[in-house]
């Protein structure tokens, strides 16, 4: 009995053996899912960086048909992923400040419902451009239609409304833009105008201060004037002889 446990003390057990292997295994597994969590943070960071900032959705990785629970779950989830708390990556708090204030403008039903009218212009624009029917513009008619698979499926056609969609609000902003310096300009026109009217009454006020400034100078001058022709009139033409 006392050779069968010798023999057993001596014998390594399974469990021994395995311990150390296992564990670098599952600190070497952790190392790697930290290492490609690190990198998935930072290829989203670019992706928020590379998106079109004139349209929320394609920030928050969205399409309009989105409720405003999906929105607000889809925000936190990002937000938590990027923040610059957890991500290396140098514009980390930019892209952050994108998407807080993407998720602040859908949460704005003014401007979602702008935003989203839009997107349905869009839509009955490219419908025109492409000759389809405009009773496509039913999402279930449009899924059905022989249209819909001529040009590779719904995947292209959400595509095609994106692009459209960017053409569309790029031409917006283009307008606006050009609104606003206008008025701009227009404020710098009035600016000056009223500038030119204060200067002008002011300049018109020196001057009526001055001519009464000199008022005396020129009474004194005109008597001068005055007693002198007086003068040449009083004296009678001299005698020859």
């Amino acid at each position: 009995m006392s050779t069968s446990a010798s023999a057993s003390s001596s014998t390594p057990s399974k469990n021994a053996t395995a311990g150390p292997s296992s564990s670098t295994d599952a600190e070497l597994e952790k190392l790697l899912s930290r290492e490609a969590s690190a990198f998935q943070r930072e290829v989203e960071v670019e992706r928020i960086l590379k998106a079109f900032k004139l349209n929320p959705y394609d920030i928050l990785d969205l399409n309009e048909t989105a409720t405003q629970d999906d929105i607000k779950k889809k925000y936190r989830q990002i937000s938590l992923f990027i923040h610059p708390d957890k991500t290396p990556h140098a514009r980390a708090p930019e892209a952050f400040d994108i998407l807080k204030k993407a998720e602040s403008e859908l949460s704005d039903k003014a401007k979602r419902d702008e935003l989203d009218a839009l997107i349905a212009q869009a839509r009955v624009v490219l419908l025109g451009e492409l000759g389809w029917p405009s009773s496509l513009r039913d999402i279930k008619e449009l899924e059905a239609s022989e249209e819909l698979q001529s040009i590779g499926g719904i995947r292209v056609w959400r595509d095609r409304v994106r692009a459209k969609t960017k053409e569309m609000l790029i031409d917006e902003e283009l307008r606006r833009r050009k609104a606003l310096q206008l008025a701009l300009a227009n404020e710098g026109l009035e600016a000056r105008k009223k500038d030119e009217e204060v200067a002008g009454r002011k300049r018109k006020a020196e001057e009526d201060k001055a001519w009464e400034a000199n008022r005396e100078q020129r009474v004194d001058s005109w008597r001068s004037f005055a007693n002198g022709k007086k003068k040449k009139k009083g004296k009678g033409p001299t005698l020859l002889g």
